[in-house]
Parts: structure tokens; sequence; C-alpha cells
């Protein structure tokens, strides 16, 4: 099924769930209780949640008027594409933005929810594996799936590939059915029996499921499930002495496998006049990413390098995509190089993930002065106002200006988290999501602010580890809880932009457990609500419509946002008024 239709939903708990954990945006369909074969789309708008009529003429989809649709599908995408068209009678827009996803019928990993046929057709192609299975949503009929498999014959189309058979199940009456008289409880029953006994096409070809290809992503309510399942599967690990490719390894290994293929230019890190510059002789900035200083002498070479990349998330809109700096930590020699990158780019907040010196090993040089002293870095001053201890980490308030501007200050917010052991990850990540919570609050209240700059040692591991954390927290925070993530796949692109991100399995692993985490305490602080219910009128035709009238409160880690801060941001403030300058 596309994975905003509900089957077995009905108006009162479809407002339920969208008000509790959906998002000005978010939508889904299900079947009309009222009309049999008809359907309604249930909006959320604002803190209103607005239910729409669709028509099901037997010939077309309409919304009792306006544009025609061979399927609801294409229904739904023409609105999410052309906002503006739905309005209420009072001029305000209904956005289709944000699927509100239904929890996935089956937590088999060979399941890979909305997934057209071509795109199918093309991770059967690359693995090459006859027998390769996998089961997605029917595109064209909401509620049934369709079980695609590569097979031992040649393609008659162009690609020359091997032939892809795409087999079509059927839920009639909550049971599942490729045809026939047999008919089973579940999905997974159903592939469990014909991963045995192969299926028979109507060409008389026997098509037979060998081995999986396993999905990385997951419904993000639906993580704690998958996160178990990894689990269980790591459990069975070791083999005699062979360990073998189970739950987190397996899905790491894969993104290890996929790293080998990135070939990315790194020469301006390679130049004999930038070797010095590199904590790590072989982590090196791609060059199409890297932050290119511009206080760089043209006739000088090398003058312009910097060790750190530029990473957004580009599964994301553009136009909604946060930009970090990811960076080596300093060396003695780069300092006023860090410096001149922090007052190009307009960043107000600094997050380092390291101590000084770990175990002996000197990790990154203080690049900061001392509490209340000033030191010049390059053709800046920077002086420490302030510094406090919080749980697991250390703030530090500091200001830049330029020497020769010396009433031209800005504030940086320094954040080091200190609870992070070498070689390893944090024993549980409530520490972590608290951390992130107080660094994007205070990046938040710089509106102008340029991005943020995160760095560890190498500026790929732990820096890696934070900055997927951010960006999945942020997306669920954008789309609700019910949307699509895919940890494998967002490790796989900001290691497009900065390589070696995210180093272990252990980082891995922690990632699905902040993530998680971060879910589970949401939901809990997002239970039930009692609803109202009004009518109102949609623009096109007369449509029957219902509207919630009560107040969300904000998700729990948001309001925590604020709280925990408080106290510190309320003396800082004091602090910088004694200063009497402009930040």
């Amino acid at each position: 099924m596309v994975r905003w239709f509900h089957r077995d939903i009905s108006g009162l708990d479809a407002e339920s769930v969208l008000k509790s954990r959906g998002v000005h945006g978010s939508f889904l369909a299900r079947p009309s209780r009222k009309n049999q074969g008809d359907f309604s789309l249930s909006v959320r708008v604002g803190e209103l949640v607005t239910h729409i009529r669709i028509q099901n003429t037997g010939d077309f989809y309409d919304l009792y008027g306006g544009e025609k649709f061979a399927t609801l599908s294409e229904l739904v995408e023409y609105y999410t594409a052309e906002n503006g068209i739905l309005q209420d009678t009072d001029g305000t827009i209904i956005e289709l933005k944000y699927p509100f996803n239904c929890s996935d019928p089956t937590t088999e990993r060979w399941y890979h929810g909305h997934l057209s046929g071509p795109n199918a057709e093309k991770l059967l192609w690359e693995r090459d594996e006859p027998g390769t299975f996998l089961v997605r949503e029917s595109l064209s009929k909401p509620g049934d799936f369709v079980l695609s498999v590569l097979t031992e014959e040649k393609s008659k189309a162009s690609s020359g590939g091997r032939r892809v058979s795409h087999i079509k199940i059927m839920c009639q009456n909550d049971r599942y059915t490729v045809g026939g008289k047999e008919m089973f409880d579940t999905l997974a029953d159903l592939m469990e029996h014909y991963k045995r006994k192969g299926i028979e096409e109507m060409s008389g070809t026997w098509v037979h499921l060998k081995q999986p290809y396993f999905s990385t992503r997951v419904n993000a309510a639906d993580i704690d499930s998958r996160v178990r399942l990894l689990d269980q599967m790591a459990e069975g690990e070791n083999e005699g002495d062979k360990k073998s490719k189970a739950g987190f390894w397996e899905e790491f290994d894969a993104l290890q496998k996929q790293e080998t293929k990135v070939k990315k230019s790194r020469e301006e890190g390679m130049r004999p006049e930038n070797k010095s510059k590199n904590r790590y002789k072989n982590i090196l900035p791609f060059d199409e990413t890297r932050v290119i200083l511009s206080s760089g002498d043209p006739d000088i070479i090398g003058s312009d390098y910097i060790n750190g990349n530029y990473v957004t998330n580009k599964l994301q809109e553009p136009g909604d995509q946060k930009v970090y700096i990811a960076c080596q930590g300093c060396l003695a020699t780069t300092v006023n190089d860090f410096w001149q990158m922090v007052w190009q780019e307009r960043t107000r907040v600094i997050v380092m993930t390291t101590r000084e010196v770990e175990k002996g090993r000197n990790k990154c040089v203080p690049y900061w002065p001392e509490m209340q002293g000033s030191k010049e870095v390059g053709p800046y001053v920077v002086t420490c106002v302030s510094e406090r201890d919080a749980t697991d980490y250390k703030i530090r308030v500091m200001e830049i200006s330029p020497l020769d501007q010396s009433d031209s200050v800005r504030t940086i917010w320094h954040y080091q988290y200190l609870s992070w052991p070498d070689h390893g990850v944090p024993e549980e990540p409530g520490g972590v999501l608290s951390f992130l919570t107080q660094v994007n609050s205070k990046q938040a209240e710089f509106t102008n602010a340029g991005p943020m700059i995160i760095h560890c040692s190498a500026g790929i591991g732990r820096t890696g580890t934070i900055v997927v954390i951010d960006m999945i927290i942020e997306t669920i925070d954008t789309k609700g809880l019910d949307c699509d993530i895919d940890i494998q796949k967002s490790i796989q692109m900001v290691r497009d932009q900065r390589s070696g991100m995210v180093q272990t399995e252990a980082q891995y692993k922690f990632i699905y457990l902040a993530v998680s985490e971060y879910i589970e305490a949401s939901k809990t602080y997002n239970k039930g609500a009692e609803t109202e219910y009004g009518n109102l009128q949609f623009k096109h035709q007369p449509a029957s419509r219902k509207v919630s009238k009560e107040r969300l409160g904000r998700e729990r880690w948001k309001r925590e946002r604020g709280s925990v801060e408080r106290d510190g941001r309320e003396r800082e403030r004091e602090r910088e008024g004694r200063l009497g300058r402009e930040r």
C-alpha cells in the first residue's frame, strides 16, 4: 500500500494520530465509512485537522469536482505538488506536505515500502544474484503489494540485464494471496511458503526466492522494532571462530563496501603546501565541498586551505537543508585558519566532541584563550567571556572581533562534549540528545547565523555520528513521527560530502539507539487527547469536513530545549548586558 493510505482507520482515529504525531501539512488517506468505495483525505492544517471527501465514480477519482484522476495515488500526488489549490472558505491554504505513514505490514527487512517498479529493478540488477527478491507497496492499487524477483532469464529490454518478475500480492479481508486458493494471515507467512515452494508464473515459468534484498528504510515510529530485530540477529554473530555478518554489522559492512566506490578528488589536501595542515595524512576533505578561506592570498598556493567540508542534508527538500561544517580538530599551526573560518562563515555555535588529550594522545589543541583571557589569532582577537560546566559537557562563551574593527564583535558559543569515550560510544544516548537540544536551541537564537561547526579529532567519526543523529531528528521534527528514515542512506549521503563519516559499527548502532530513544520519548509525551468537531465547507464543492479545535503541546524535546537552558541563558545575558556591547 502507499504508505499514506490507512486501510483500517476511522475519522476519529485519523484526527487523533494527526494531532498527536503529525505536523502542519501531515496527511493521510483512508476509506470512507459513509460511502462505500469513496475515500477521505485527512490533513493537519496548523492546529486543526481537516477531512476532505474523495469521490470514486468507477471511472475516475476527484474531490467531487475539479481535476479527475485515474488512481488515488495520482490525485494525492497532484495536490501534493500543486500547493495553493486547496483552500478553506476563509482562504486558508490546505497543504499536503508530509505523508503520514501507517505502520509497515511486516517488520521483515525484505519489505521496502514505497518503492517503484523501476527502482526495484535497479536494486536487483545491481545485486545481480538470481533469486534475489523484495516486497514493495503497489503504487497503482493502495492496499496491495508486489513481489519483485530477479530471475535467471535475460531481459528482452535494452538494459541487457536479467529479467525481473513482478508478482502481485493481493490483500483480501486482511489475508494475503498471489491468486488461487492459498491464503495467508501475514505477508511473512506468504513469503515463507513461496520461499519453499517457488511461484509459477502465467507463462509456466517457475520463479524461485533464494535470498532477500534487505531494506534499511524504516518507519520512524517502528524503529524500536528494527533495533530489537538487529540486536537479535547480532546475538548469533559468532559461528565458531568466524564472525557472520548479521544485524548492525551486516548493514554497516554493506555501507563500507559502498564507500570503496566513492572516488572524489582530494587534490588540495594532498598539495605539499597543505600536508602539514592535516592532522592525519590520509583524512582529507573532498575538493568539491571543502571550505575555502576567502582571506587566502591567490599568489600563495594553499593559503585558502583548511581541512573541513560543508555538509548538508540532501535528503531534505531544497531550501530546507541545514548546513554544517565538519572539520578536524585544530593543530597549533591551524588555529588562525580555524578562527578565520568561524568569522567568514558567520558561525555562532561550535560543537567539540573530544577532549584536548585522551589516553595520552593529543586530539585537539585548545584553540580558545583561558577564562577572562584574550589571544590574537591572525587578524582577529578572541576573548573567553565565561565558562561553566553542565552534565557531560562544558559551555564557553567567547567573543571574536577583527583587530582593526574592535567595535565589530560577535558572540560565539562553544559546546565541548566530555563524556564520549575514546574508541567507543557513550553507554546510553540520552546525554547526547540533551546536548543536541542545547546546541540547537542556541543556534536558533541567532537568526542570521552561519553553519554550525562540528569537530572531533579527525572530524569524521564522532563528528559524523553527531551530524547524522541531528539530521534525522530534524527530519522527524519536520515531517512527524511516522515519516520514513534510512540511517544507512543518511550516512552514505554525508559520506559523499566528507569521506569516512561514521567510522565504526558501534557508532552506526549508536545512531539507531539515539533516534529510537528520541522517538520513544516523543511518543510518551504526545499520547492521547480528546477532540471536538465542527463542519466547514471545502472550497470547490460542499464536501463534509471535520475540524479539531484542540491545541497541541510541543514535543517533549522542544519543551526541554527551552526549559533546561533557561537559567544558564539568563545568567549569560546578564553578563552580556554588563559588557554593554552588541554581539
